[in-house]
Order: structure tokens, then sequence, then C-alpha cells
């Protein structure tokens, strides 16, 4: 897609045809030349107070160019809210916003610039390869059709409604289209690879070759005609050798990409090079280590060439992010059962017959894993549930084959998404399963990018850990995102600043700033200079304050908590010390979840294991409790305290009471309606409940106000 001129906005065309006439009135009389002046100093005035807005667009622009995606939207923001009535900004924003891969704010944004000028040809193409990918091909249709009543020659516009008129099984209008596209530009090698993608939906695999060779004979550079002839030739004429070699040439223009080596893989097995295929999958995973086609895939070619405890890792691998591929679980279940890993085959066929409750042979080997493990009860009971449902089949074979149920279901599947493009639409329990995999942290993940150092091009591809934004917490530090990020205030902190009662300004961040040795030694310092002012006959409550903010920064909660505790005695009515000793009691909290997980292991085979873990539990859910005491306090004493919503939606969250933390994060975006973090956070409750229209809009909204992790989420949501 490409990006036109900028266009003219309605002070520029006023301004052209303005000094036209005053080039023609040049030639009148003086009192036309008058009239024309006072015009010119009208319209100079008008544009000093552009002036702004437009440096800012332009500055925005520059940013696009050099793929700074997350800052041009930052500038286009600034534009939108000092001008909210020109087109031009919400069209580059949607520019930036389909580079991230967020399709639906790029629809929306495209949307608000053709309400504002109808005008802008690209403005349809971005809301239409939006909608494109967003699955709705009407729609895009549609915008293409408004585009092309613009510019009807337009190639791209031309090339989108066909591909979008074959996803529809429209076949007629999608030939006229391409044909209308080829009598433009009869060397389009994309309108040939689009008709072959068109005869392929129709089943017509000559036609579709014919195609696919004029396309490469005009281009050889289209990496995507190369796959689609492999395909052909792997699938409809069991060509592999020709397959390959096309594989060949893909890889060579998109080295990067890790699907082509899982497809090469697959040829070379069927020509019998194991070796080969195991290095293409290897590679594959190298380049997309949470490929689970690539590991599953691997994990097949590994059973069959004998390797039993490497291919149970690879299918483990699969299950751990995709707990519903019944042909991993299946796979895993038979080579544990092979690798004599008897307790795991019990678990694996009791999960396989859950969902297939008729498989006697299932049945059969549970209850022989069950006899090795010394189990003879469960082995007779399974033994006997097997004979049972072949006397009512009345036959002695098993006749019931799960395994090829499955596999015939996700071929049918795939070659349904392959011509149409489309998927099954997703259930509230799909869009769970999907995201709960991406809550899962991979060991082998070599590096887990910081966005704060990582801000530029394409984002959405760091594969981050999804977690929620942490909470806010006072602190003397700010927090440089290199965005601009706005000043976290309330009124109580800004009272307390002018008030110049504490040794430095403090302010409210999201998550933990990292102290240097010269910070921490200052802090101490500070504590021992409390510790003589506290030791007086009258102490203050914001001296307490202060020295427990400094016990907090140097990580010592437990007399946080104590200062924050004398604080409140003196002054019940100190907002900031409930927030103060809330932060304690966070601190303490993470602290014990972290003695938690190191010490899990050496508990494990305690006697008092079960005892411990209970007690730990407690301890957890108390100091829970505890924080949203503090919370509460807060907001009765300062009800459009967002922070302390934001933060009791966050306590809400680790008690596992989502509605409770949406109902909490919508609460701080209502008084604060640019908290990007509430958006996200309560976009990923959304997602977590299944509601993924409602979630994938929040994540949207929060990547527009710079939480970048926002564009990688959705990414892995919508593909």
């Amino acid at each position: 897609m490409g990006i036109s001129e900028p266009f003219f906005c309605g002070w520029e065309i006023l301004a052209y045809f303005c000094r036209y006439f005053i080039a023609q009135m040049n030639k009148i009389k003086m009192t036309y030349r008058r009239l024309a002046l006072l015009l010119v100093l009208f319209l100079s005035l008008g544009t000093h107070a552009q002036i702004n807005t437009e440096q800012v667009v332009n500055i925005g622009r520059n940013a696009l160019y050099f793929e700074d995606y997350i800052l041009a939207i930052q500038y286009f923001n600034q534009a939108i809210k000092a001008k909210p009535f020109l087109a031009e900004p919400y069209f580059y924003r949607s520019v930036a916003k389909i580079s991230l891969e967020d399709y639906q704010g790029a629809e929306q944004d495209a949307g608000m610039a053709i309400e504002r000028n109808p005008f802008i040809v690209d403005a349809y193409q971005v809301r239409g390869v939006s909608r494109q990918n967003l699955g709705n091909y009407a729609g895009a249709v549609e915008d293409y059709d408004a585009g092309l009543n613009l510019m009807p020659e337009d190639r791209n516009l031309l090339f989108n409604r066909a591909i979008c008129k074959t996803a529809l099984k429209d076949y007629d209008e999608a030939q006229v289209t391409f044909d209308r596209l080829l009598q433009l530009d009869r060397r389009n090698d994309r309108a040939y690879i689009g008709l072959a993608q068109m005869n392929l939906a129709r089943k017509d695999t000559t036609q579709a070759l014919e195609n696919l060779n004029r396309g490469i004979a005009l281009s050889k550079k289209n990496a995507n005609a190369y796959v689609m002839r492999a395909e052909i030739a792997s699938r409809t004429k069991h060509d592999f050798e020709h397959a390959l070699a096309d594989m060949d040439s893909a890889i060579l223009l998109e080295p990067r990409y890790a699907g082509y080596f899982i497809n090469r893989a697959y040829m070379k097995y069927n020509l019998d090079d194991y070796f080969g295929a195991m290095a293409d999958y290897d590679y594959a995973i190298s380049l997309d280590p949470a490929s689970l086609e690539a590991h599953f895939n691997r994990g097949l070619l590994r059973a069959e060439v004998g390797d039993n405890n490497k291919a149970i890792s690879d299918f483990s691998f699969v299950l751990k992010n995709n707990p519903s591929n019944f042909m991993a679980l299946y796979n895993r279940a038979l080579l544990h059962m092979r690798t004599r890993q008897f307790r795991e085959a019990v678990n694996d066929f009791t999960a396989i017959l859950k969902k297939y409750p008729e498989f006697e042979a299932g049945y059969m080997a549970r209850g022989e894993a069950k006899r090795r493990m010394g189990d003879t009860r469960g082995s007779e009971s399974d033994m006997e549930k097997a004979m049972s449902i072949f006397r009512r089949n009345k036959t002695h074979e098993s006749t019931f084959n799960p395994a090829e149920i499955e596999a015939t279901a996700a071929i049918k599947k795939a070659e349904q998404r392959a011509l149409t493009g489309e998927d099954e639409p997703e259930t509230a329990e799909d869009i769970m399963n999907r995201f709960n995999t991406l809550l899962t942290v991979h060991d082998n993940d070599a590096v887990k990018p910081e966005y704060a150092n990582r801000q530029r091009g394409h984002v959405q591809n760091d594969n981050i850990e999804v977690e929620p934004m942490s909470m806010f917490s006072l602190t003397y530090y700010d927090r440089d995102d290199q965005l601009g990020s706005k000043t976290h205030y309330i009124r109580e902190i800004g009272e307390i600043n002018d008030s110049r009662l504490l040794p430095a300004k403090l302010t409210l961040v999201n998550g933990e700033s990292q102290l240097s040795e010269d910070d921490i030694q200052r802090h101490f310092a500070d504590i021992n200079y409390y510790n003589s002012v506290l030791s007086g006959a009258k102490p203050r409550s914001v001296d307490y304050f202060a020295r427990g903010l400094d016990y907090l920064l140097v990580k010592n909660p437990e007399a946080a908590v104590a200062d924050a505790d004398a604080a409140i005695a003196l002054s019940p009515q100190f907002m900031l010390a409930y927030l103060l000793r809330a932060d304690a009691h966070y601190m303490q909290y993470l602290m014990a979840r972290a003695r938690d997980n190191n010490s899990s292991e050496l508990l494990a085979g305690a006697p008092d294991a079960k005892t411990q873990t209970m007690l730990r539990q407690r301890q957890d859910v108390t100091m829970l409790d505890l924080m949203m005491k503090d919370l509460d306090a807060a907001i009765k004493l300062s009800p459009k305290n967002v922070y302390a919503y934001f933060n009791k939606g966050n306590v809400y969250l680790l008690q596992g009471d989502y509605t409770s933390a949406i109902s909490c994060y919508s609460k701080a975006i209502e008084l604060k309606p640019d908290l990007g973090e509430a958006y996200y956070n309560r976009g990923l409750m959304y997602l977590r409940m299944g509601n993924k229209s409602l979630g994938v809009a929040d994540l949207s909204q929060a990547g527009e106000l710079g939480v970048l992790p926002s564009y990688n989420v959705l990414k892995r949501m919508t593909r």
C-alpha cells in the first residue's frame, strides 16, 4: 500500500485560490488590490494559527518515514487533540497503526479521516486493507469501490478488490476485476498470482499453474508465487523434486520466514531426506521459537527415527501452548507407553478418554499402563470398560480411531482456509484458550526485549511476556520512556510538593525504577536524618511518611509499613500514607511470592509440605486484603484518585476476580480517559474472559496511548 502526496486541507485550498485571485487583481483597480490585501492579511492570521499543528503533523510524518510508528502516533495524538476537525492526522495515524498490525484501530482512524475529508483515496485503501485483514471482505470491497470511484485506475485498489471477491466466492466479479487490472497493466505479475489463487479456489489447478508460470515469467522476485506452485506440485502431482526447487527459490527471496522451512522440510521428508528435513525444522524453530507447527512436525519426525524423549519434549511444548491439540496429546501418550513412562501415559490417555469416551483401545492402553504401575484394580476396571464397548458394538476389534477423526478434521479445516482464507468463528472458550497460551513464558527464548529500549519499527513482532501493567507507586524518580509520557498527578501530590516538606519531588510511576548505588546511599542517609528528627519531642506524620518512603525505596517494606502506620495514627486523613502502606504491602506480597517460588522445590518432599503451602496462601490472601483496605481508605479520602482505582483493579486481578478488576479499570478510565495502562489491563481481562471484540478495542486504544506491548498481543490474538 502506498501513501499518496499530502492532500490539501480547507485552508490550503482557500490560500491557493486567493493567491491566484491576487495575481489577477494586479491588473485591475487599486480598490480591488486593497480588498486582496485584506484577504492576504486574513489568511496570514489563519496560517499562523495552524503552524504548530502542521509542524507536529510533519514531524509525525517524518517519524513514519523512519518507521518510528509509536513515536509518530504520539505526534498525531497531539495534532488531533489540538485540531480534531482535521483529517490528515487521523489518516497518518491509521497508516502507523496498520504498520503495527492494529487493524481495528487503523480501520477506526481511517474512518475518522474519511468523515472529515471523503476525497482521500488512500484512506479508503487503509480502511479496506484493515477490514480485509479482519475478515470483513464485504466492507473492504465497499472501501475499494469508493476509492476506485475517485481513482478508477488505481492498481492496488483493483488487486485488493479482486482478492476480496475471491474470498467472497464471487468468482465472476473477481475475474472481471482481474481482467480490468490486466488491461491497465499487462505485466502485472501480482494479477496473475491473484488469478491463480482464484483458480485454486475453483479447483482448477491447470489454469492456476498456467497463471503462476506467467507471473513468475514476469517477475522472479515474488516468493508467494513459488510457494503456491510448490503446493500444487506436492499436493496434486506428488512431484516433490519440483516442489523442493520452488521452495528453495522462495527461501532465497525470504530467508527469514520460518514457514517456508517447515514447508521445505515436508518435501524433503517425502524425498526420504530425513536429515535435511530435521535441519529445516531446527532452523525454523531458531527463527520462530514459538512455532507450534515446527515443534509438532519435528516431534513426528523424531518419533519416526526413534528419538522418543526429544519427540515427547516437542509434543509437550505444543501442549503447553495449545492444550487442545489432540494429535500432540495422542502421539505423546503413545510415546510415553513406548518409553515406559506409565504414569505420564495414564494422564495422557485419561485426557484422551475424556474427549472420546468410546475409544476402546484407549481404555486398553490405559489399563496396561496401570498394570505396569501395579494398579491391578484400575487396570481391570479399564479392561472391563473396553470389553463392554466391544460387546455393545458386537465386535472383537477396535474400530474407533480418534486420531483419524482429528486428522481428517484438521485437513478439512486447512483446505478450507487455503481456499477461502477463513477460519471457523472462534468461541469464547477458543479465545480464552488462545489468550492463556500467551501467558506462558518460554524458557528457551534467548532474548526478552524491554520496550523502553525497543520502540522503533514493527514492535508487534517482539515476542514479549504478556503480563498486566503493574501498580502505580509513590517515588522520587520519574521513568523516561522517550515517548513524552504524561505526568501522573493527583492533587495531594501537588500539595505536598508545594509544601517542600519532602527532600525531593514526589511523583507516581507505573512499575519500578532501578536505583544507582549513589541513590541508595542517599536514601540511607535520609533515613538516618529522619531517625534523629523523629527522636524529638513532637514527631510529624509527614516525617514518618518520608522515612517510610525511603525504607520502601531501599526494599525494607516492613519498616515502611510501620512508618505508614505511625503517619496514619497521627493524621488519619493523610491519604498519601495509605497509598504508601498499600505499596509496602504489595512489595511484601511480591517478596513472599519470590521466596515461595525459590523454596517450592525444597519443600516438595517435606512431611508438612501441604501445611506450608496452605500457610503461604493464607499469607498472600492477608496481604492482598490489607492492600485493598488501604486503597479503599485512599478512595474514600480522595474519590477521584484514578491511580487508587487502577491499583485496586490489580489487586482484584491477583485475587482472580476479573469482573471486579474490569469495573475498577473502567472507573479509572472514566476519571482519566488517556490512562493507557488501564485500557491495556482491561483489554487483557476481556481476553481472559473470552471477549475478543472488547479486548482488541481496549488494546488498540492502549497502543495509541503509548503502551507498546499492546501491539504484540494484538498481533498474536488476531493472526
